[in-house]
């Protein structure tokens, strides 16, 4: 089916609840069959549970696109170790906006994902990481656990079950680094938020050295409908290698911005359909396909599938599915430069590559913005993204250098002009110079 056909044909999954009256509520969400994946989980056997998840094809949500299934059956067992599972809601990547209108608007989805998710890996802990700066979102996870709890969910034996599981809300302090899985587990411990070295991963020395699943809110928040509908059912959405629903995110020169579900491997052009179009009218010219992490896509790659295989294919990457949309009337450098200083703020400075490294990006671009650049500038940047490329301590770098590569592989001439700008004005203001009569006799 193309993915033209399954956009117009879908029926919302992920966000059938958000437009329902006080969605957010425990009332509302049982009223919509909210908890009864629940009660077919706890009646299956954890091991059931992963390989339907496998068998599902459900990838995480957050960018890495991991296999979930496979995740969760990395967990060793029998261990006589405490197992953990740890939400990664610390939404931070720029353009990026699915997590929080899913945790406002329908946060016992993530929840009852919670639950499921940690019956399956036999975890008795979960702590939801959440980006301290939405304070409402906070406030509403708290209120919807606080329902959780005295429904009898969460809790001691749930639900006449035998299972524990207590669930804490994690407020972050809004830094960009502890997205980073093992960043947000430091933080998670009360240390300074760093990326730690891997291995060991997180399956086997995650939280408190334990074993620990981190996932992804929308990923956690697809396990309740998977257990309801079955893994055909979820593969009967999306394509072969991504299947199921996604939240999009559109923001920008649109119409309508703001979150749209289709099946995974739906394309920009669909997407642009449901948000009315270009807002005004005005022509397309670069896009994000997962936020400014990802190398920059052009007008010619409306058409590109939207999932894993196929912006991979196209030379950029899914990511967090944050579609950030400019029309042409945006400069690409100055869009470029911004996104820089964005990360030049947000490195953590653990490692050489990226601390030094964004700083003298963010330097030269900003002189090229200001009219100053010179044309080796370009080769400078190149430089420079080539010594952070694979050799920062997380993606962090990789991120950054992103959309200035790709910037400068489709936007070259508009990086040319603004050194031409700077040539020009040099030889005016030696003209100039030259012109300047001499006062005769100045010294007599």
């Amino acid at each position: 089916m193309a993915a033209t056909e399954q956009t117009a044909a879908l029926t919302p999954v992920l966000t059938k609840r958000w437009l329902s009256p006080k969605s957010w509520t425990l009332r509302t969400y049982e009223q919509l069959e909210g908890y009864t994946a629940l009660r077919t989980a706890l009646a299956a056997h954890p091991d059931q549970l992963i390989q339907l998840v496998k068998d599902s094809g459900l990838r995480g949500r957050g960018g890495a696109g991991f296999p979930t299934g496979m995740k969760w059956g990395f967990i060793p067992q029998n261990d006589g170790k405490p197992h953990y599972l740890v939400i990664n809601a610390d939404e931070g990547e720029p353009g990026t906006c699915k997590d929080v209108p899913l945790m406002m608007a329908d946060p016992h989805s993530l929840i009852e994902g919670i639950i499921i998710t940690a019956y399956a890996i036999r975890a008795n802990f979960a702590a939801i990481y959440v980006r301290g700066e939405v304070l409402h979102c906070i406030r509403r996870l708290n209120a919807a656990v606080r329902e959780a709890y005295q429904a009898g969910y969460l809790g001691k034996n749930i639900l006449d079950s035998g299972f524990d599981l207590d669930v804490v809300v994690h407020a972050g302090a809004g830094a960009y680094i502890c997205g980073e899985e093992t960043a947000l587990l430091d933080s998670l411990e009360g240390k300074r938020g760093q990326p730690r070295l891997k291995p060991p991963f997180p399956a086997t020395a995650g939280l408190y050295a334990s074993p620990t699943v981190v996932n992804n809110v929308e990923t956690i928040a697809s396990v309740p409908y998977i257990v309801n509908g079955g893994s055909d059912w979820f593969r009967s959405m999306g394509r072969d290698k991504s299947p199921g629903p996604k939240i999009y995110s559109l923001s920008g020169h649109v119409t309508r911005p703001g979150q749209y579900e289709a099946p995974m491997g739906s394309t920009l052009r669909d997407l642009l359909e449901l948000a009315g179009g270009m807002k005004d009218g005005i022509p397309l010219k670069f896009w994000t396909p997962g936020g400014s992490s990802t190398p920059l896509f052009t007008a010619e790659h409306l058409d590109v599938p939207l999932d894993f295989e196929g912006a991979a294919q196209a030379g950029s990457m899914l990511g967090t599915t944050a579609l950030q949309i400019f029309n042409e009337t945006v400069s690409v450098p100055w869009a470029v430069m911004k996104w820089t200083q964005f990360y030049e703020h947000e490195s953590c400075g653990k490692c050489t590559p990226c601390r030094e490294g964004t700083y003298w990006l963010a330097q030269i671009l900003e002189r090229m913005v200001r009219g100053e650049g010179r044309p080796e500038d370009i080769d400078t940047l190149l430089d420079v993204c080539d010594n952070i490329f694979g050799r920062s301590f997380c993606a962090l770098g990789d991120g950054a250098v992103s959309p200035i590569v790709s910037g400068i592989k489709y936007f070259r001439h508009e990086f040319l002009e603004l050194c031409e700008t700077n040539r020009a004005n040099l030889a005016d203001r030696a003209q100039q110079a030259e012109q300047r009569p001499v006062l005769a006799g100045a010294n007599q």
